[in-house]
């Protein structure tokens, strides 16, 4: 069975990105699938409603962009994937930089390459 992937991204930058891997994730080999959980407006009860999208994920993948340090959004949601302990890893989300880490990644949290067999990998818990 696939796993269910929560994807946390820059909104403002990178959405472009999220509709990259949500098109990988239909690929026949796909071990995941995303299903679009983006919150789109910001409300009083964003928070409650992300928390409640990350639990039911399997893994989080973090997209990181050239902004993702000052997107504070994505800050938020890797901190709720670390408080409700649900696996994650961080991916570059453009080739040849290097994308910048949310403000509550951990020091020890790596930026992966994005390739396919990179994303299967590390789906499949390989970090």
């Amino acid at each position: 069975m696939p796993k269910r992937v929560f994807v946390s991204f820059d909104y403002d930058y990178d959405k472009t990105l999220k509709d990259f891997l949500i098109g990988q994730a239909k690929n026949p080999d796909s071990p995941f699938e995303v299903h679009d959980w983006s919150i789109k407006e910001a409300s009083p009860d964003w928070k409650a409603k992300a928390r409640a999208r990350i639990r039911a994920s399997d893994i989080v993948i973090v997209i990181c962009g050239e902004h993702t340090d000052e997107a504070v959004g994505v800050a938020i949601e890797l901190e709720i994937t670390q408080e409700e302990n649900i696996d994650y890893f961080l991916l570059n989300g453009y080739n040849g930089q290097t994308g910048r880490k949310p403000t509550t990644a951990k020091s020890s949290d790596k930026v992966y390459r994005w390739t396919w067999d990179h994303l299967k990998i590390l789906v499949g818990g390989s970090r």
